[in-house]
């Protein structure tokens, strides 16, 4: 069922403004390396809490493969603070000797580095699905890392839209879960836009696939990661990009996957897309979608976060864009799965070349441009808008095209450890202990830092009379603190004393 007249809808009902305020978060994946490039064989640091519970910092395939998870907030500068505030906590917690690598694929591998990856994993609950993940995909392929965006449309936009839509839908659910169907659809197929705006990835290392990739593509491309020798399902696991022609049709797929063993879990599901917020897929059908996670960027080393505030000032009015513009149901299944090949073919074209999507791009761009005006967009996402319309028609200005002079002998590893040293000394040099905080009191800074480590959830929020506040919270215990109150103390045992239980649990197994 199409979806007609939203942005026309959401003018009359004045919802924009509301619709700027959807809530966005970002995870981030990222290696810990030594300071030749190779990956880190120090055991996850023990100066953070347990993986167990821990909110905001974790690990993923590898030991050395860290995951940083912001709160969702409905302001880009909040999200893009937090994963600062993350980064740094994270950066002051690694050893003297390591640094974070800067890029998607993965450093230069050795049969060495493999064994040791496969020998040593700290999390025993996953372990039985990671080695089942290791025996069918290897090592190589599950250590590349992404940075996923999550977002999800305000509720109160949702309730106002179902007014004009009451007699198309059985209920609210039906009409949300439609909402976050067109997104993600328009989302895959326009993929190739993101990884063309965002592909980061032009090579790979020795030691990945074997060097297989190397003699099929002979030449740098956008992005390595984004096409079919990247983070993809296997060919004959049968969950490819038609899936998404119906929410029940996404649903089945993954659930005879599962079933028939092709799949482990639904989590093995590597699509662009997923729907989120149930832990059973059947749940959507009756409680709703509640956001989309979108996994198809590549980590950016340009910008010591991994993805810049102009990336997301962009996505977020491109996510917008997604929504509000109708899929045409005639040849869906068709468009899906073309949709995989322009994608590839994107992926893989020299970086400094125009694309073959060039002019879709370029009208893309005027109806992303038209839509800002006519909905009074802000001026940070008019910019972001204005400079990337300009990338489509000048391939030399993305990532993937500015990596290409740092390329020496078919390899990014001298520019990324350069980097990775460049942005640990700058971090650590700041006088600020948080420089995301920095209008925070010295003590606050400390308390928050220790929080961040020992897993306690953080939140600043102000009183009515306008004193700072926060608030501290773990395992459904909050606690507030007024941050002009907070003295000299150990921030630690404050802390444990706040939450005599998370000194028991802080230190047990990582």
């Amino acid at each position: 069922m199409m979806l007609k007249n939203l942005l026309a809808y959401i003018k009359e009902e004045g919802v924009a403004e509301q619709l700027y305020h959807s809530l966005v978060g970002v995870e981030v994946e990222e290696h810990r390396i030594d300071s030749k490039g190779k990956l880190s064989q120090l055991p996850y640091p023990d100066n953070l809490g347990s993986r167990k519970y821990h909110p905001y910092l974790q690990s993923d395939f590898s030991e050395s493969m860290n995951e940083l998870i912001t709160d969702p907030n409905p302001n880009i500068g909040g999200v893009l603070n937090q994963l600062d505030t993350l980064q740094t906590v994270l950066y002051r917690s690694i050893a003297d000797q390591e640094y974070i690598w800067p890029l998607s694929m993965p450093p230069a591998l050795t049969s060495e580095d493999t064994d040791f990856i496969k020998a040593h994993f700290g999390r025993p609950a996953y372990q039985k699905y990671r080695d089942y993940l290791t025996e069918k995909y290897g090592v190589s392929h599950k250590i590349i890392t992404g940075v996923h965006v999550n977002f999800s449309i305000p509720e109160p936009v949702v309730n106002r839209l179902y007014t004009h839509y009451e007699d198309q839908f059985k209920s609210l659910v039906e009409f949300k879960n439609a909402l976050y169907l067109q997104l993600a659809q328009n989302i895959v197929l326009h993929r190739w836009l993101i990884t063309y705006l965002f592909g980061a990835s032009p090579i790979t290392e020795k030691g990945y696939l074997n060097d297989v990739v190397p003699t099929l593509v002979d030449h740098p491309v956008r992005s390595i990661r984004n096409s079919i020798y990247g983070y993809v399902n296997n060919p004959e696991d049968h969950v490819d990009t038609t899936m998404y022609s119906s929410l029940n049709h996404y649903i089945d797929t993954i659930t005879k996957a599962v079933d028939d063993g092709r799949l482990y879990s639904p989590m093995e599901f590597y699509g662009p897309v997923r729907f989120r917020g149930q832990g059973n897929l059947k749940d959507y059908r009756t409680k709703g979608v509640s956001y989309l996670e979108l996994r198809i960027l590549d980590n950016t080393p340009f910008t010591p976060n991994g993805i810049s505030r102009h990336a997301m000032y962009f996505l977020k009015f491109f996510l917008m864009y997604m929504l509000v513009t109708p899929v045409d149901p005639t040849n869906l299944k068709q468009d899906l799965a073309q949709s995989f090949d322009d994608n590839n073919q994107v992926a893989l074209e020299m970086p400094d070349q125009p694309t073959f999507k060039m002019d879709e791009g370029i009208k893309i761009f005027d109806e992303l441009l038209a839509m800002a005006k006519s909905l009074h967009a802000h001026s940070e996402q008019l910019q972001a808008l204005d400079d990337f319309s300009e990338v489509i028609t000048h391939p030399e200005l993305t990532a993937s095209a500015m990596l290409l002079p740092h390329i020496k002998d078919h390899s990014l590893m001298a520019f990324g450890v350069n980097v990775a040293k460049k942005w640990k000394a700058s971090r650590l040099n700041n006088p600020t202990l948080l420089p995301a905080m920095a209008n925070l009191t010295v003590a606050t800074q400390r308390l928050i830092f220790h929080a961040i480590r020992l897993g306690i959830r953080y939140y600043m929020v102000r009183d009515e009379d306008g004193e700072e506040l926060l608030m501290l919270t773990y395992d459904n215990v909050t606690q507030v603190v007024y941050s002009n109150k907070i003295g000299d103390q150990d921030p630690v045992k404050y802390l444990y004393d706040l939450f005599p239980e998370i000194e028991k649990m802080a230190f047990e197994a990582k």
